[in-house]
């Protein structure tokens, strides 16, 4: 995502220090709300390798460095998500945790509102489970 302003949406955002808040908020979220955890339990007890890598997706989706790329090669999402049955309750669950985070990040409203935009439509596109998409 780019602006027109030609910084990107992780300059926007505050870059590495404000992704990384980010990112944590939305584990923290993850790991303690009861509304998530369906999509808590997806996920290993060590919250910090899943953290490593969407702090990385993250960077360069939103047009940072693409720490992801070089880490792990292309990030094939919906391929790496397919051994878990996603379906909108998992999506909705993940997007909860991505809002909370997100509404705790200081941005504009117009850019919180692009990205929670991008991050349903990445979230529904990981559903894989028959009927839910």
């Amino acid at each position: 995502m780019s602006e027109p302003t030609g910084l990107t949406s992780y300059e926007l955002i505050g870059g590495e220090k404000a992704l990384l808040g980010l990112v944590d908020r939305f584990y923290f979220f993850m790991d303690t709300l009861p509304e998530a955890e369906g999509i808590r339990a997806m996920h290993q007890p060590d919250l910090s390798g899943a953290r490593d890598k969407l702090f990385k997706f993250l960077t360069g989706w939103l047009g940072g460095p693409d720490l992801f790329v070089r880490e792990y090669g292309h990030p094939r999402l919906r391929a790496r998500h397919f051994p878990f049955a996603i379906g909108e309750s998992e999506r909705d669950q993940w997007m909860l945790c991505m809002k909370k985070a997100l509404s705790e990040l200081p941005m504009e409203a117009r850019l919180r509102a692009e990205l929670s935009e991008a991050l349903q439509q990445l979230a529904t596109h990981m559903i894989n489970v028959e009927g839910e998409r």
